[in-house]
């Protein structure tokens, strides 16, 4: 018996259309999707359908694009090991020029996750396990990457997190934090002083896809003591330096 026959056809419509949305990053209008030769009707119902369960967004233009919720899907096939891989010689350079421990991480959920680190080498520093999660409002490696986000999706993502204030520097609610961001999308660097743990100080940047999209974001973390303002700024633009330098090996 033909395999056709077991097949499910919604399955098949929502599939389609995440194929044609992946092929156009930029996103596709609903009246751009001719090609899938479905009604209206349906068409719609299956948008709908995807964009309540993250698999696709719908930006305020009306323009649909796949979402963070399956490109996390495939990046974790494609297997964040093979990223690290990537990152990891980039990011011991980056550890023997600042001294500082290095870390890779991806948005994973309500959080952040490290999937990498490489450790300063001093008595006094930062040390985390893989697997470590981070919350998205104080972070710097989060906010890297959220700052890159699409607008539509990022909104989301605001006004679903709880802002815990853990010091007099966390960030109190969505509308400060997307100003923050918005400065971050500018500068391509973003900065945790003392937002979670008050003696702690962090610079992250994002690291790209061929489309754009943040799929990880790379950062310094240390003590206040060593990690003054100056010294900070300073090692913020070694550490977009290094994240270019992955997106560039990511993505050839």
């Amino acid at each position: 018996m033909p395999q056709k026959t077991y097949m499910v056809p919604a399955l098949e419509r929502g599939l389609r259309i995440l194929e044609l949305l992946a092929g156009h990053p930029e996103g596709l209008m609903m009246n751009e999707m001719n090609a899938l030769e479905l009604p209206s009707a349906s068409l719609y119902r299956m948008l709908v359908t995807l964009n309540e369960l993250g698999y696709i967004i719908r930006d305020d233009n009306d323009r649909y694009r796949l979402g963070r919720k399956l490109l996390t899907l495939g990046y974790s096939s494609m297997d964040e090991g093979a990223l690290a891989e990537k990152a990891f010689a980039h990011m011991r350079e980056l550890r023997n020029r600042t001294g500082e421990t290095v870390m890779l991480g991806v948005l994973y959920g309500a959080e952040g996750v490290v999937i990498e680190s490489v450790k300063s080498t001093s008595a006094v520093c930062v040390s985390v396990r893989i697997g470590h999660h981070y919350p998205l409002h104080t972070a710097a490696p989060a906010k890297a990457m959220l700052a890159y986000l699409p607008d539509e999706e990022r909104k989301k993502i605001l006004n679903s997190i709880v802002y815990t204030k853990f010091t007099e520097n966390t960030v109190p609610d969505a509308v400060v934090f997307e100003r923050e961001l918005q400065s971050v999308r500018k500068s391509g660097i973003a900065y945790d002083r003392g937002e979670e743990l008050r003696e702690l100080r962090c610079a992250g940047a994002p690291v790209l896809n061929a489309s754009g999209y943040p799929v990880a974001a790379i950062w310094i973390g240390g003590p206040e003591s060593r990690l003054d303002e100056k010294t900070l700024c300073k090692y913020g633009a070694f550490v977009k330096e290094t994240a270019e330098k992955i997106t560039l090996k990511i993505t050839q």
